[in-house]
């Protein structure tokens, strides 16, 4: 079965940013054939007519050395061979500055739309780019009608400067048979600098169209349809039941926590059985009590058997405790408003070692809550 794939119209949503690093990662960025083109021709123009001179002089003393030959040479088998091997060996030398410029130039060209990219995937062989008939799409396909378009009208242009400038030099091809050689060389030289520049006028003028078309049909292939970009939302945010466990999961750490904080705690104060929470005081800081665990129901139970397993003193105050829960998050200072009510509880808490040494049983004390932290077990403030 043929895979269904999205209509045009039906792509009527902006590509994410995931789409597009998806694409790049698949090799899929904007590029312009053109404006690499017209800055490599740039590059070479400039290079030609800054070390024009110099290039031409050198390759101009290398043609004329090969019309000469040594006496020894004359009857060696192999003269013309290494004629041509020097000279051309020579004359490579000599172009490589502009050869390497041009391969720079192509690079940073390239990446210019799209930036530098390098993708295993489009490297790969894949058995899609095999299949003939996919072959055959492709070349008949519209987009490659708009490729063939555009290169005709990019080859008539550049055909149509040519042919005028072929005609306007027309007289002067004509007499460049009868020239000395040096002015001969001179005429044609500013007759191809000429015509150059304006081809590569020409080619810019086609880079200035191209890219930003480039840019446009790039957008408007990743374009997304309403359900693509839904379901994209739902692999980045994670499927409802992946989403639950992850806070299952974290739920589960936390209480681990806790339950390790406990044992550090200086009171647990209970409903008894619906809350419990955990304090720690140092008397040596000028801080208040911190919350370092809390818990409702059986989260509460297990605080409550932790506190008990480490010999955590446990104070059964539920007004306390429920105004402690509601009101304080983990690792935080209770409330100003708490201070007194729970300074009490502390200082019970830490006289119960005296206390027991002589015998004595001390009184749980009875603080007084403030009215806007008097909370029922539903965390509703109670008449």
């Amino acid at each position: 079965m043929a895979e269904d794939t999205p209509d045009d119209d039906q792509k009527t949503e902006e590509p994410t940013a995931r789409r597009l690093q998806k694409a790049r990662e698949d090799g899929q960025v904007p590029r312009s054939q053109e404006l690499g083109i017209a800055a490599v021709m740039i590059s070479s123009m400039a290079f030609l007519y800054l070390s024009g001179g110099w290039l031409i002089g050198h390759l101009s003393q290398l043609f004329a050395s090969g019309f000469v030959i040594e006496r020894r040479d004359i009857f060696s088998p192999y003269v013309g061979l290494m004629h041509f091997r020097d000279i051309g060996r020579d004359g490579f030398l000599l172009i490589i500055p502009l050869l390497l410029l041009t391969f720079v130039i192509a690079i940073l060209s390239s990446s210019a739309m799209g930036g530098l990219n390098w993708s295993w995937k489009a490297a790969a062989p894949k058995a899609s780019k095999m299949n003939p008939l996919n072959g055959l799409k492709r070349m008949f396909g519209l987009r490659s009608l708009v490729e063939l378009v555009k290169s005709i009208l990019k080859f008539s242009l550049v055909a149509a400067v040519l042919a005028y400038m072929v005609y306007d030099f027309s007289d002067e091809l004509i007499v460049l048979s009868a020239m000395n050689f040096e002015p001969a060389m001179e005429a044609a030289g500013h007759m191809v600098g000429l015509t150059s520049v304006l081809v590569t006028v020409t080619l810019v003028f086609i880079a200035m169209i191209d890219v930003p078309f480039q840019s446009f049909e790039f957008t408007k292939r990743m374009r997304m349809t309403k359900q693509e970009v839904k379901d994209e939302f739902k692999d980045v945010e994670g499927r409802p039941e992946v989403k639950a466990q992850i806070r299952r999961k974290q739920r589960e750490m936390a209480e681990l926590r806790m339950m390790d904080a406990v044992k550090e705690a200086d009171v647990v104060i209970t409903n008894p059985e619906h809350f419990a929470v955990a304090l720690v005081y140092d008397p040596e800081s000028d801080g208040a009590p911190i919350v370092v665990a809390k818990g409702l129901d059986h989260v509460a139970l297990r605080i409550r058997n932790e506190a008990k397993e480490h010999g955590v003193v446990q104070v059964e105050i539920p007004p306390l405790a429920r105004a402690l829960y509601f009101t304080t998050d983990l690792d935080q200072a209770i409330p100003e408003d708490l201070y007194y009510a729970v300074a009490q509880v502390i200082a019970y808490v830490f006289s119960l070692a005296s206390l027991r040494r002589d015998g004595r049983t001390g009184q749980v004390p009875n603080p007084e809550i403030p009215e806007q932290y008097r909370f029922d077990t539903d965390g509703n403030l109670s008449d």
